[in-house]
């Protein structure tokens, strides 16, 4: 590696933590995440049907046919499968796409890779914790990250603030 490419990666990676930092200022680096990895037996007696084929065979819902898009209380939206919180409810926002979508996600609690199943590249999204498929994360969502978390609503499970 030559010194200029040292240095890019160097500063693009502070700028990272910095933009984090201010977007997420009270919040501290996250740990890492414990997996949980279990058997497709295993994953099928967890969870629905409709569930696996999301979460383990990365298959997305029908628009419009989750309850989650209506949700406005306070809480968190966690993974179904592990329960692992990976939005808190004021990330949540009216993206009219028909699936719950977030402007973003807590600190580690996401994993990405890019998806050609559609041939154009899009960036897909596992839980950090059991890999489970969520959505696709686009750069088309609002201020302050300008991302979208678009994430299938039989994936998630909301957790409302106790009162």
């Amino acid at each position: 590696m030559d010194r200029r490419t040292f240095i890019k990666l160097t500063a693009s990676g502070a700028g990272a933590l910095a933009l984090s930092r201010l977007i997420l200022p009270d919040r501290a680096l996250a740990e890492p995440v414990e997996k949980l990895v279990l058997s497709n037996a295993e994953w099928k007696k967890r969870l629905t049907p409709e569930q696996y084929r999301i979460l383990r065979e990365e298959g997305t819902e029908r628009a419009y046919t989750s309850p989650l898009n209506h949700e406005t209380r306070p809480g968190l939206f966690a993974c179904v499968a592990c329960g692992l919180p990976l939005f808190p409810s004021q990330f949540k926002y009216d993206s009219r796409t028909g699936w719950p979508s977030f402007y973003d996600v807590l600190p580690g609690h996401v994993e990405t890779k890019t998806d050609f199943k559609l041939i154009l590249p899009r960036t897909e999204y596992h839980c950090a914790r059991c890999g489970g498929h969520h959505g696709h994360v686009f750069d088309d969502g609002p201020k302050p990250t300008g991302l979208r978390y678009c994430n299938n609503g039989v994936a998630l499970k909301f957790i409302p603030d106790k009162a």
